[in-house]
């Protein structure tokens, strides 16, 4: 289970570890500058955190598994089943950029208003309100929540490795052998929330589009960005209908 920037993979995935932990053994790492995981290195490709992925995979003696990635996830998900091939199975990506052409991504910055950086790693609690706002389409709770505990998030989800997470960006908008997909081998499922404002609906048909015939897409209803957290036991049953044999 790979998260997406908004947080660590602990508050990314708190509805869904106890949906899926009855079905699957679930490994869900912090990527690389996110909760303790950090690097020396320099290198701030998705291919490279993929491979660290992987890596730390083999280590625990995992061979084969499948991925479920959500946004940023998404973008080091498709990297790593497209390097390995021999481990990876099937492939899970939500509400994820993969694949966007510079005008979608440049579009969609205009219609949000706003800069990635700023967006996606804010520094003030009204600019994690809007990130909520826009993420998740069922929220409501937030909007009463205090200053002061909005500012021990943003200490502890954005503040922390804020330069290496901003580096991270301007290499996803930048650099463009990184966005060059095609198809996989294995399977893939879609999953998308019909009311995503980060990447609308129609970014899930491009990709669709360009993964090919293995590829399929699942609209969940009603759902933001986030429908891990709008519609975590749809996802759930949606990942589970997908990885898991048929029953006969």
């Amino acid at each position: 289970m790979l998260h997406g920037y908004g947080g660590n993979s602990k508050w990314q995935f708190v509805y869904q570890v106890g949906g899926l932990a009855d079905s699957f053994n679930l490994y869900i790492p912090d990527l690389l500058f996110f909760g303790q995981s950090h690097t020396n290195r320099s290198n701030r490709t998705e291919t490279f955190q993929a491979e660290c992925v992987a890596a730390g995979l083999n280590r625990l003696g995992v061979e084969r598994c499948s991925v479920y990635a959500i946004s940023y996830g998404g973008f080091v998900g498709y990297r790593m089943a497209e390097i390995y091939p021999e481990m990876v199975e099937k492939v899970v990506i939500m509400s994820s950029g993969v694949g966007c052409t510079d005008d979608q991504k440049w579009d969609q910055l205009k219609s949000v208003g706003v800069g990635v950086a700023d967006l996606l790693l804010p520094e003030k609690p009204a600019g994690l309100r809007r990130l909520v706002e826009l993420s998740v389409h069922k929220c409501g709770s937030l909007k009463w929540a205090p200053d002061f505990t909005l500012h021990e998030f943003i200490d502890e989800m954005c503040n922390t490795n804020r330069k290496q997470k901003q580096e991270l960006l301007e290499h996803l908008l930048t650099n463009k052998t990184e966005h060059n997909i095609q198809s996989l081998s294995q399977e893939i499922l879609l999953i998308w929330g019909d009311k995503d404002k980060i990447f609308p609906l129609s970014f899930a048909h491009h990709l669709q589009r360009d993964l090919g015939p293995r590829c399929k897409l699942e609209v969940i209803e009603d759902s933001g960005h986030a429908a891990n957290i709008d519609s975590p036991d749809s996802v759930d049953a949606l990942i589970k209908g997908f990885i898991l044999p048929c029953e006969v």
